[in-house]
């Protein structure tokens, strides 16, 4: 396979979870009136539900992987995907669907945690940072045309075909890569499935002081991600008065926010993963701090100026998740694939927690986000620092 195809392949696999969230925003509302009217805002648990799965399944999806190899574990993940995504089709109540989406969650783990075991098996080092980089930029895309794309399926066909799309799109994903990627993991180097070796290949990780820190970073980012997801919708509809255009605006936002993940892929082997990740994480402090001192005080020029700071944090995700994933994984390439699981599966769960508070503080304005963005970043930008002072510290000093 040659690259171009590579990354477009495993862009796809990643970018099953931003298609299954981020299309689902626009059919809230209907899901919400149809199958709990007497508590519509429910219906947000469909959200929760999906990254609960699929934060239980990232930590089976990897240590199965290592065990079995890659191949087989994707089309397990997609098989559970696609049959979920039934099941979530016909639901009658939104218990059966929050049941169908969790499961569905579950089932999306597999292509996503696997793809980065993939990824590992073929580069390291700033050379796979540099892949990973340019599979974030359609994960970036994905999140702009999906909101839109599902708006489009709803008018056209109502709420439940956006099920069907997850079906076709899980279908073309998986039939794609058992067509023309071969297997990464050769038998000799596969990881027998026990406890002993899971609990062994655990504390190895975490003896790691560059792979705890970067998992506690990923995990304020991916909040910072969260969080804004919960939000943006509401402070669209109920702040600027905007509902109607949400789709448009959050999709430009989004899909010109895309363009981090190429600058990364070409800064990346100059400056360094951590450097990148650093500057990314100073330069939201000042962009957050900004926002909140002029809070009240722009006018006209407010929706502009949290359009810049949506933009902004976007536009982080792409010089810091995949730098991030890279950092993590770079020592752990003997079990990539119980790493990429851990790492996926502390960082999403641990996010999700974090954000289900902050969304819970809308209050009418858009302050409560960015001073949590503001707190979160404060927090990455200094364990960053950190882990450069350890970098320097472990270095061979030469007389």
């Amino acid at each position: 396979m040659h690259r171009t195809e590579f990354v477009a392949l495993m862009a796809m696999m990643v970018s099953t979870v931003a298609f299954s969230m981020d299309a689902m925003l626009p059919a809230l509302p209907q899901i919400g009136a149809e199958l709990s009217p007497a508590e519509p805002a429910r219906a947000a648990l469909i959200l929760t539900s999906f990254v609960l799965g699929m934060g239980l399944g990232t930590f089976i999806s990897g240590p199965l992987s290592d065990a079995f190899g890659r191949r087989p574990i994707i089309f397990l993940g997609a098989g559970l995907y696609i049959a979920s995504a039934c099941l979530a089709f016909v639901a009658p109540t939104l218990e059966i669907m929050l049941l169908a989406r969790l499961l569905q969650g579950l089932g999306a783990a597999g292509p996503r945690i696997v793809s980065l075991a993939i990824m590992r098996d073929l580069f390291s080092g700033r050379e796979m940072a540099r892949i990973v980089s340019i599979v974030m930029i359609f994960f970036t895309i994905v999140p702009a045309i999906a909101p839109a794309l599902g708006m489009g399926i709803i008018a056209a066909f109502g709420w439940k075909a956006i099920f069907l799309s997850f079906i076709l799109f899980s279908l073309i994903s998986v039939l794609w890569l058992g067509l023309r990627l071969p297997e990464t993991l050769p038998h000799n180097q596969r990881r027998p499935l026990r406890l002993a070796l899971i609990h062994d290949a655990i504390r190895q990780m975490f003896a790691h002081p560059a792979v705890r820190l970067s998992i506690i970073v990923q995990t304020l980012a991916l909040a910072m991600l969260f969080s804004v997801l919960m939000l943006v919708q509401p402070i669209y509809a109920e702040v600027f008065n905007r509902a109607e255009s949400f789709p448009f605006w959050f999709g430009l936002v989004a899909l010109l926010s895309g363009g981090s993940s190429l600058l990364n892929a070409v800064l990346v082997v100059r400056l360094g993963m951590r450097r990148l990740v650093t500057i990314a994480l100073g330069s939201q402090i000042a962009l957050s701090a900004g926002m909140l001192a002029l809070a009240g005080n722009t006018g006209d020029y407010s929706f502009a100026l949290f359009i810049l700071w949506q933009f902004f944090l976007f536009f982080q995700a792409g010089l810091t998740l995949g730098n991030l994933n890279a950092i993590a994984m770079e020592p752990m390439g003997h079990i990539a694939g119980m790493a990429a699981s851990v790492i996926g599966a502390i960082s999403t769960i641990c996010a999700a927690a974090i954000a289900s508070p902050i969304g819970l503080m809308f209050d009418g304005t858009t302050s409560p986000l960015v001073l949590s963005v503001l707190i979160m970043a404060a927090l990455g930008y200094a364990l960053m620092l950190y882990m450069g002072h350890l970098e320097r510290r472990d270095q061979p000093r030469h007389p």
